[in-house]
């Protein structure tokens, strides 16, 4: 058996350490590190709630799992792949960076390298991380340590996009800091590396690629909020305009989740610590964010119309905030739920994904789909597989008389549904 190269500790195990810290494995002596000591009992045994690692996966690759800083004392190389939130102001949390950065100048030798993938705003790393593990280490930055910026572009539930499939931005604070974190990462990255001439650059990149992400849906919702109004489906134009070549095939949608719905605000917050306020960026942050209320008060406009005096029956499908993943932190599917869940209809919610630990903690009945039955409205407010691949008998039986459909990813075919007998809303 080949020797294993440099040791490695990766800081936080989430939807982005976790599938590192198994790729490295394969090459270098890894420790995966978090502060969760119920997810590390839990990788210990091989299991993985995030659903990105297989069982088998995690029993054939050899990774020291551990929630003591003991263990990750003195390494050659540590990537922090930790959270970066933003609180109730949608101001940067830089809390967990700051725990972590500190963690590491403890457990850091002479010539470390330390390699940040958190989302965070350009400047970030060396003015904020870098000073943490100066102070707690007691040691010179690029004299004693060293610190690079690859930024994450895992994609949760994506199994074509992986770290292997994926191209590598890395950056360092000096060439020969840069060089040795491209060799890390060409080692486990069949798609390559492209180098940047600082760690700015990189932290720019990263959050300029969901920044993009988050307007041109925004762009999209505005235009399904205008088309609705004049009475077209928006699907059917897009699909239209989607046959000119240069058109950008991107979808209306609810966006929540760690990454399209948050890191817009990083950008911001920069920019107005630099003295601009950002207009564009933060009008699509708005549009996005208020498309809930937008397809709650459609909702309740079309069960009005009704004229039922009595309560609805309402199934409500999915509360993840993307399709195939059991995550749902900044879930916009889960707060539209939370919305109609205050009225006075009875509801029921189906999620094969959703644990049952995040259930009980937003106090949340899960119903099996061959229980959501005689139903006065659904709405599918999730594109995860098995509704997708859900028979049109399937769905049409979750019905009673009443067949109000809202497929706000547009899942189901249309004019099947008109021909149902089903009144149809999506985006």
């Amino acid at each position: 058996m080949k020797e294993k190269l440099s040791t490695v500790s990766v800081i936080g195990l989430g939807y982005v350490g976790l599938p590192l810290a198994v790729e490295l494995g394969k090459v270098y002596n890894v420790t995966g590190y978090d502060i969760n000591k119920k997810r590390i009992k839990e990788l210990k045994l091989h299991k993985d709630s995030t659903r990105e690692v297989d069982e088998k996966t995690l029993e054939s690759i050899d990774i020291d799992f551990t929630y003591n800083i003991t263990d990750i004392k003195n390494q050659d190389f540590y990537i922090v792949t930790v959270p970066t939130p933003v609180d109730e102001t949608d101001s940067p949390d830089l809390n967990p960076l700051k725990n972590a950065s500190e963690i590491v100048g403890k457990s850091i030798k002479d010539k470390s390298i330390i390699i940040y993938e958190s989302t965070v705003y350009p400047g970030c790393t060396e003015e904020v991380c870098v000073p943490l593990i100066e102070k707690s280490s007691g040691k010179q930055f690029n004299v004693d340590f060293f610190v690079g910026y690859s930024p994450e572009r895992i994609n949760p539930a994506d199994k074509q996009n992986t770290i292997r499939t994926i191209k590598k931005i890395v950056s360092g604070s000096n060439e020969d800091t840069l060089e040795k974190i491209n060799e890390l990462y060409l080692n486990i990255i069949d798609a390559g590396t492209h180098k940047v001439s600082s760690i700015k650059v990189a932290e720019a990149a990263k959050v300029i690629e969901n920044t993009q992400r988050d307007l041109n849906i925004s762009l999209m919702n505005e235009i399904s909020i205008i088309l609705d109004r004049i009475d077209i489906d928006t699907l059917e134009v897009l699909e239209a305009a989607e046959t000119k070549w240069n058109f950008l095939p991107f979808r209306p949608g609810l966006v929540g989740g760690h990454c399209i719905g948050v890191d817009p605000y990083y950008l911001t917050h920069k920019a107005r610590m630099m003295g601009y306020d950002p207009e564009v960026i933060l009008s699509g942050r708005k549009i996005n964010d208020t498309m809930t209320s937008y397809i709650f008060d459609k909702l309740f406009t079309e069960i009005n119309n009704e004229g039922k005096k009595s309560s609805m029956r309402i199934g409500y499908f999915g509360l993840t905030f993307k399709e195939n993943c059991p995550d749902i932190r900044n879930s916009k599917s889960l707060e539209l739920f939370q919305m109609i869940s205050a009225t006075n209809n009875e509801i029921l919610v189906n999620d094969p994904y959703i644990s049952e630990k995040d259930a009980n903690t937003y106090k949340i009945n899960i119903t099996k789909f061959e229980d959501m039955q005689n139903l006065d409205v659904a709405v599918f407010a999730v594109g995860h597989s098995c509704y997708r691949e859900l028979p049109f008998e399937a769905l049409n039986n979750i019905f009673g008389k009443t067949k109000i459909l809202f497929d706000i990813k547009s899942i189901f075919d249309k004019k099947s549904c008109h021909k149902a007998g089903m009144k149809v809303f999506r985006l």
